[in-house]
């Protein structure tokens, strides 16, 4: 297994010197004048800065460390025989048949998607802030859930909060009304609630006063065990953020904290959420009181924690017939986690599923209600979406991606800004985004008019959706599985012995052996 890089990563913006040691990470000779390259020697200059990916507010990072099982460690399996969901007619059976169409929520509360994959939170971090816009009016477009995140609303320089509630929240207001104006009847958006967001009354706020669909109880995600983080770039920001609740660090009323930030030896500070205490009654009544206050869908995400915490969820979010339970492993990405957190904290993406699928086929087995469930965790491609749904049916009907629809939105942005300095807003601007854009045709084939109001994120959240869904129907095709619901377990094949053993799903060279026999006879 290769490791993460202990003590030099693009993530922290360090290196070494020289060659480093394989596990301490420091350069084999560590010379005495060495200016400090390295994350140790980084850390001795900047200290706690140097924890989080850098810069912060224009990065997103996702862990380095190479687990010994993975996606890659699993082909999926490809049939010629038949088709199922179709006629098994070859002038029928074709890759733009499939039906990539799923379905989540409760009996009666049924939430329908146009796509089996959806974006993760964008919360408070900047970079959600000025990336919302396109991925929000993409989503929409596309018909699948958005996801916004934890701290919106307490962390809106303009927000206004009476006795310790929100009353109103500029921010969040502009989230929202950007997903509705495109909305097309498919997913829903959620607003994610942690302890301070509770505290504050954002539920209410977003439920009563903004009309949002559906809450998310945060009990964490699979970038880090601790709560939500970012950093505040301002004196006055920091105290605003303590004022509000906020555990910041260094402390902005400290008398020698505010000499050392006027003589520029403290350049930011940081704002971190409490962490949440779970226990299966609060849970409950919680479920409960989100209903009560009108929220349609309540869903629960949970990230790499321990096998009995993720028995937890499993077995909380059946009692309390939940709409959807995000799974989140660890390895994915962040707007803002610790980087050494990162890589060596929680249980990685297969393993966890794998896990999940063992937990949720116990209960099924029951008879007790199963909730519908997403898995996230460093998914990006058409194959790793058919991996993750195959691996946890019938279980898993969607996929979570955050950091990879972040990062189509932040280049079709790039590509935008670049074609606007260079043609301006004419007619030259829209004939590039034509050439620029594979999906753009389609967009203003569709929205005449009203193409020029989507921004050239969008286009790219579109663009790169467009060729998931197009890549996951020519994989079901295939495996001859014409419609999302049939695709199962038996679809993957294990290529090492230890992926089978983590997964129980069937050896490369055990699959099919006893039908295999049979053929042969």
């Amino acid at each position: 297994m290769s490791l993460s890089k202990p003590n030099a990563s693009a993530a922290t913006v360090t290196t070494t010197r020289v060659t480093p040691s394989p596990i301490s990470g420091l350069c084999v000779n560590c010379v005495d004048g060495c200016p400090g390259y390295c994350e140790v020697g980084k850390s001795a200059l900047r200290g706690r800065e140097i924890i989080y990916p850098q810069p912060f507010g224009k990065v997103i990072a996702g862990a380095e460390k190479d687990y010994p099982v993975d996606f890659s460690h699993f082909n999926i399996q490809g049939t010629c025989v038949g088709a199922v969901g179709i006629e098994a007619d070859p002038d029928k059976a074709i890759f733009p048949a499939v039906d990539l169409a799923t379905e989540i929520g409760a009996e009666g509360r049924r939430i329908q998607m146009r796509v089996p994959f959806f974006t993760g939170a964008l919360g408070s971090t900047e970079i959600a802030r000025v990336n919302w816009e396109g991925t929000a009016i993409a989503i929409a477009i596309c018909g699948a859930v958005l996801v916004c995140g934890e701290n919106v609303c307490a962390m809106d320089h303009d927000a206004e909060i009476k006795n310790g509630k929100v009353v109103k929240s500029p921010e969040l207001e502009r989230r929202v009304k950007i997903y509705k104006d495109w909305y097309e009847g498919y997913g829903t958006m959620l607003v994610q609630a942690n302890v301070e967001d509770t505290r504050l009354g954002v539920p209410e706020y977003a439920v009563e006063k903004l009309g949002v669909e559906g809450m998310e109880i945060k009990w964490g995600q699979g970038a880090k065990s601790i709560g939500g983080e970012v950093k505040l770039p301002t004196l006055e920001r920091a105290l605003e953020l303590k004022r509000r609740g906020y555990l910041v660090n260094p402390d902005p009323e400290n008398p020698v904290v505010l000499e050392v930030y006027k003589a520029g030896g403290i350049a930011e500070f940081e704002r971190h959420s409490r962490l949440g205490m779970v226990d299966e009654e609060s849970f409950l009544k919680e479920v409960e009181r989100l209903r009560s206050i009108g929220a349609k869908y309540v869903t629960l995400k949970t990230g790499a924690y321990r096998p009995a915490d993720l028995a937890r969820a499993v077995k909380f979010a059946s009692e309390a017939k939940i709409d959807l339970l995000t799974v989140d492993g660890a390895g994915g990405g962040t707007g803002m986690s610790p980087w050494r957190m990162m890589n060596e904290w929680g249980i990685p993406t297969v393993y966890l599923e794998s896990l999940l699928y063992k937990f949720l086929k116990r209960l099924d087995e029951k008879g007790e209600f199963i909730p519908s469930c997403a898995m996230a965790g460093g998914i990006a491609l058409e194959d790793q979406i058919f991996k993750a749904i195959a691996l946890g049916a019938p279980y898993t009907k969607a996929v979570c991606m955050g950091r990879a629809t972040l990062t189509a939105a932040m280049v079709g942005k790039t590509q935008g800004q670049l074609m606007e300095e260079k043609y301006g807003e004419g007619k030259g601007y829209q004939e590039a985004l034509l050439r620029t854009f594979v999906g753009a045709a389609a967009l203003k084939e569709k929205y005449g008019d009203d193409f020029e109001r989507i921004p050239p994120a969008a286009i790219a959240v579109y663009t790169y959706y467009d060729r998931l869904a197009t890549g996951l129907r020519q994989l079901m095709a295939g495996a001859r599985k014409f419609a999302l619901n049939f695709v199962s377990r038996d679809d993957l094949m294990a290529l090492t012995r230890e992926a089978a053993d983590v997964s129980g799903i069937p050896y490369v060279m055990e699959a099919d052996m006893e039908e295999a026999e049979e053929i042969l006879g």
